[in-house]
């Protein structure tokens, strides 16, 4: 793109293509017509192993403390828009773009109400199944016979996200590294099976040191360590797959705008959405063009501002379906470089992380798919 960022590169190596890709590796039948150019190879059985926060280009730059994951050939793959994590797993479990499964960031509005869903969170009245209706791709492949397993803290079990993004699949609750390993082993026995295995440290400790921290670098060369211990421990047969959900980037104090010391930026917005570095602007009936004029001047070479129906036309969220699109702003904030939009009132946690994601750039963008 013009602005320097990464399109999404649905219907061929995003991450809504990884299932369909695997799907056709194990040989279940009609599936090979929609992995998009993602080619995997056949195996007994495949373990789908997600490193939540783990961006093409940070292992790049850092493969050093990644040593094993560093030597495996990268076939490279993009999140979607947003780039974060429910929407990322939810168009892992789907294989469905954004704009179809409807899990279009961190927050986003609940249609025809002055609320955010937070989609990591979820509320009690929203009923996940209502919000994301479409047949999830494990569903779709337990209904063909195979064996679908998901590996992720016992806490998720049952959760909102979990529900909209993973139903279908048998859920094995283990929260420490070698329940997880152990579990895999045990779940990938069966022939022509997918077990999904999630990680979620690198990314928080990317959130609360920045990644080049020491923190971080001493978390990936454990992700590192436990990626060959799990492929240590796997039959010859059954196949490893690395994913990342996004990558992130650091935003010093300096380079963020804090929409609560600019009060224009609130003229015309009825709610405030998204996240730091993928803003969605819920406008009042008629100020679209006020808030699309006001926002392109105060952060002019710091973000790229669009209308819902411009960001929709670039393709940034796939096939949109009807019911979706009031859960997208009415305008979008994608952040360039190392800039974020925060709200010390609506938002104050995001204020203390160091680490971010959401927007279009390579670092966020490009993530790795790692086949072993």
């Amino acid at each position: 793109m013009s602005e320097g960022f990464v399109e999404p590169a649905y219907a061929d190596r995003s991450l809504g293509d990884v299932v369909p890709a695997v799907a056709a590796a194990l040989g279940v039948d009609g599936w090979a017509e929609r992995r998009g150019g993602l080619a995997l190879p056949e195996a007994a059985a495949y373990v789908v192993f997600l490193v939540d926060g783990l961006g093409g280009r940070l292992l790049q730059r850092y493969a050093h403390a990644a040593p094993y994951l560093s030597a495996l050939a990268d076939r490279g793959g993009t999140a979607g828009v947003p780039s974060t994590t429910a929407t990322s797993l939810t168009s892992l479990g789907t294989a469905l773009p954004p704009g179809a499964h409807g899990l279009v960031g961190f927050t986003s509005r609940v249609p025809g109400t002055e609320r955010l869903l937070n989609a990591l969170q979820w509320s009690k009245d929203v009923d996940p199944v209502d919000w994301q209706p479409h047949p999830t791709a494990f569903q779709v492949l337990r209904a063909a016979g195979a064996s679908v397993t998901v590996i992720n803290k016992r806490e998720f079990a049952g959760s909102g996200l979990t529900v909209a993004a993973h139903r279908g699949a048998e859920y094995v609750g283990a929260d420490k590294v070698g329940e997880r390993i152990a579990a895999a082993v045990t779940s990938s026995a069966e022939r022509g099976s997918l077990t999904y295995l999630y990680d979620g440290d690198l990314d928080w400790t990317g959130h609360k040191y920045g990644v080049a921290s020491s923190p971080w670098l001493q978390q990936l060369s454990m992700i590192d360590a436990e990626a060959e211990q799990l492929r240590e421990a796997l039959p010859a047969d059954v196949r490893l797959l690395v994913v990342a959900d996004h990558g992130m980037v650091d935003s010093p104090a300096a380079a963020r705008t804090d929409v609560d010391d600019h009060p224009e930026l609130r003229d015309g917005v009825a709610l405030l959405g998204g996240e730091a570095r993928f803003r969605h602007l819920y406008c009042r009936q008629g100020a679209v063009a006020d808030v699309v004029a006001t926002w392109r001047e105060r952060l002019a070479g710091q973000a790229l501002v669009l209308t819902r129906d411009e960001a929709v036309g670039r393709g940034w969220f796939g096939r949109v379906d009807a019911g979706v699109l009031p859960r997208l702003g009415d305008v979008v904030v994608a952040s360039t470089g190392d800039h974020a939009v925060v709200s010390s009132h609506d938002f104050a946690y995001e204020t203390t992380l160091v680490g971010l994601h959401g927007s279009l750039t390579a670092e966020e963008m490009v993530i790795p798919v790692l086949v072993d």
